[in-house]
């Protein structure tokens, strides 16, 4: 149902996804979840608010403390049940990063004894490596970006990912490359907590309409394009 003209909806921001959100010059977040949260707020009725995490695992644990309305997460079934999700907006694929030397070449071979791979701590990859990994080791760092950045200074054997992030480290610091294939496809949707679920069914018909007319990829390939 609608909400109230000028009530405040308060969307959950995770800046640890830097395809979908970024910090601006001006200390704002913007970024893709930031302007379809803004589109989503005027067409509910309301006004947006943000609630900006380093992590999607703190997220996820606030659903459960009323400390935000709506979010922008990936899905996956540890998470759905605490949260609702709509149909997925966009995918992403989760890879590594290696050292250029290294012999890596696919990520089928990552899953080895004795192989430690930075993950950043609760993120949807770190979900998925966790139930897929029968032999690897995860080293769980505070945010997907403090995983690169101990990679970088020589901690674990890779990084696990976002691609774009990852490539990006590969560009800007010399000696590392980005494995060419991925081991997931991430779908990144938006989600309500389970026990404040009202909203559900009009954000889910929003996006479907959205998806349908074509506005949520211009909104995507904009944001893309600019990264």
């Amino acid at each position: 149902m609608p909400v109230t003209a000028d009530a405040e909806l308060r969307f959950a921001i995770n800046l640890g996804n830097a395809v979908l959100a970024k910090t601006l010059p001006d200390g704002a977040p913007g970024g893709i979840t930031v302007e379809l949260a803004q589109r989503l707020a005027a067409a509910l009725g309301g006004t947006a608010r943000f609630v900006t995490y380093p992590a999607a695992g703190k997220v996820v644990d606030d659903a459960q403390n009323s400390r935000w309305d709506i979010a922008f997460l990936a899905v996956d079934p540890q998470r759905e049940t605490v949260l609702r999700f709509t149909q997925p907006y966009i995918q992403i694929q989760g890879t590594l990063l290696v050292k250029a030397e290294s012999a890596w070449q696919s990520v089928e071979q990552m899953d080895k004894p004795g192989v430690t791979i930075n993950v950043g701590k609760g993120a949807a990859y770190d979900l998925h490596l966790t139930r897929q990994l029968q032999h690897a080791t995860l080293n769980r760092l505070d945010s997907s970006q403090a995983a690169i950045d101990a990679f970088l200074k020589g901690e674990g054997d890779m990084a696990a990912g976002i691609r774009q992030p990852l490539e990006r480290a590969a560009r800007e610091q010399a000696g590392y490359r980005v494995l060419p294939d991925n081991f997931g496809t991430i779908n990144q949707a938006i989600c309500v907590p389970r026990q404040h679920g009202s909203r559900y069914e009009e954000i889910a018909a929003l996006l479907t309409q959205w998806q349908a007319d074509g506005s949520i990829q211009r909104i995507i390939d904009r944001h893309l394009a600019d990264a």
